[in-house]
Parts: C-alpha cells; structure tokens; sequence
C-alpha cells in the first residue's frame, strides 16, 4: 500500500514526467513523493511511458494513479486507464506548462497543496471522451482540428521550454503562413447537418487550452455535453479581433462563430483535418467524437 484517501489505504501508482515544465530536481522530488508514502513511482522517458505505466497499474489492483506531468502525460494516463476508467480514481500534481485541465478542475499548481488533494480530497466523476479516426482515443480537455493541428505540430519541446505559458501563442504565429479553409461537413447526435468552409474545429469539455486561453469558455466537465466551436473562413483583419477575443474568452458573441451543444459529433473534411487530442496529435479525419457522461473519476479539493 503506498498512499492515503482519509483514514483508508489505497493502493496508489504515481507516474512522473521528469521532463515535464516544471518538475525540477528528480531526486528532491522522488523523496517528496516518498514522504507523503508515495513510493511506487514511475519515470516516463519516451512519448507512451505514461499511457504503458497507467495500464500496468490497472492490472496490478491499484485503486488511485497520479498523472505527475502536464496535459499530455495526463492524456497518456487517461488513455491507460479509460477501459476501467469508472473502477479507478486519477490524481494530478501539476509540472506542466499549461495545466490546462487541473485548472478546469480547480486544482492548485503548488506541490504540497496538490499532493493534499490527492491524499484526502473528494471523488469527482467527470465526462470522458472518446474519439475515432485513424485510431481510438480519449480525452477529458479539448480536442481541435484544423489551425491548431498545425500549430501542435510546431509546438516543439524546445519551444515548451524557451517559451514556457506562451509557447501555444509563439507557435501560432510559426504555423500562420500555413493557414487554409477546410470544406467541412459537422454531423451532430446523428442527425443535424453543418456545412461550412472553416478554419479551425474546437471540441470541448474542459474550457482551457495553452496555459489558460478560454476556448470554451462554458464547456462544463459533467453536463454530458461536447462544445463545438467552428472559427469559419474570414477575413484577415476579422481574424485578428477574433484571435484577441479567444484570449479573452469572448468569442462566443462574435456572430461568425458557430456554437452547438451535442453528445456525439462527427467531422469530415477536405483536405483533411489533423485533431489533436489534450494536445497531442492523434491522426487524420474523419473523426467521430462521442461522450462517456461521468465516465472517469478525478480527486480533487473539499467544497
């Protein structure tokens, strides 16, 4: 047994990025773990470490498994853990860059106040989200295709590093010669049809992106609901006030903006849309993106 949920024992995996932004000093941090009784820990060193760890800890009984990293180790482990996801609970001590879905959650980024939460906070059932395209994915944040696959594709470790919370915006601008209209077909719960030439596909369930942009700004974590946000073809003066209006969390009263609610969401393409999923690119459209309501458990603060 190796963590704490108040006065009972459970069995806990703590999977740690030691690459991620902010995790400095892997010795110090290690013994840390260990002195709030931490002591299964695994090291990511390549790109699915943390979804093979998860997995591992699954089949070992564990009940509690601590994504130690950003966004993108958090999405390894959700997909570690997605098929027994209503079995487990998921804790998050905060090391990334953006920590953009612990922000949605209201978790702190400092480590002691995380690792509390962790230990004796409550039980959260919040909305899964599976994905399919070239392969199955889940994710809990935000996926987007379009412009923001290009922009992940430029969003380089070194410019994590150099950049820190302004890497996404550093990246933009690297993928804005790149940017084109996609003729694209939305098919929402199976029935109502879009047509529209866009720019970029945003799908939501947390409300954060890069650090804390607002791109969904009333995505909810448990309403069993996806946001859609389509950014059409426009202008590039239009584009300008609307990327100022992302920031801001103000989009949504842009008239050009198209804003659905759905539970399942099916996109199609040309030329093809790169998705990316909590930020990590997952492969080529047509995608089809369906809610699992409640559908894996996080820890986090006492109300």
């Amino acid at each position: 047994m190796s963590g704490w949920r108040g006065n009972n024992c459970v069995k806990t995996c703590v999977i740690l990025n030691p690459a991620a932004g902010t995790a400095k000093n892997f010795d110090k941090l290690t013994e840390r773990f260990a002195q709030h009784g931490f002591t299964d820990l695994r090291l990511t060193m390549k790109s699915g470490d943390a979804e093979r760890f998860a997995r591992a800890a699954v089949r070992r009984g564990c009940d509690l498994v601590v994504s130690a990293g950003g966004d993108g180790t958090l999405n390894e482990v959700v997909n570690g853990v997605a098929k027994h996801a209503r079995d487990i609970s998921l804790g998050i001590v905060p090391f990334g860059t953006g920590n953009d879905f612990a922000r949605s959650l209201g978790l702190p980024n400092e480590f002691e106040a995380a690792i509390q939460i962790v230990k004796k906070g409550r039980r959260k059932a919040v909305d899964l989200v599976r994905v399919k395209s070239d392969r199955v994915r889940y994710f809990v944040n935000v996926s987007a295709g379009g412009f923001s696959g290009l922009v992940d594709e430029k969003l380089t470790p070194e410019i994590k590093r150099s950049w820190g919370p302004l890497a996404y915006l550093r990246s933009a601008a690297a993928a804005l010669p790149a940017l084109r209209a996609y003729k694209t077909e939305i098919k929402l719960n199976g029935r109502k049809r879009l047509f529209c030439s866009s720019y970029n596909i945003i799908i939501g369930n947390g409300r954060y992106v890069a650090g804390g942009i607002p791109v969904a700004p009333k995505a909810r974590l448990d309403d069993g609901l996806l946001d859609i946000i389509v950014i059409p073809e426009l202008p590039a003066t239009e584009i300008a006030i609307l990327v100022a209006q992302i920031l801001m969390g103000k989009h949504l009263s842009n008239k050009s903006i198209v804003f659905h609610r759905a539970t399942r969401v099916a996109v199609k393409s040309r030329p093809g849309m790169w998705f990316n999923v909590d930020g990590e690119l997952v492969g080529n459209e047509p995608a089809v993106f369906e809610i699992m309501p409640r559908g894996i458990h996080f820890m986090v603060g006492k109300k």
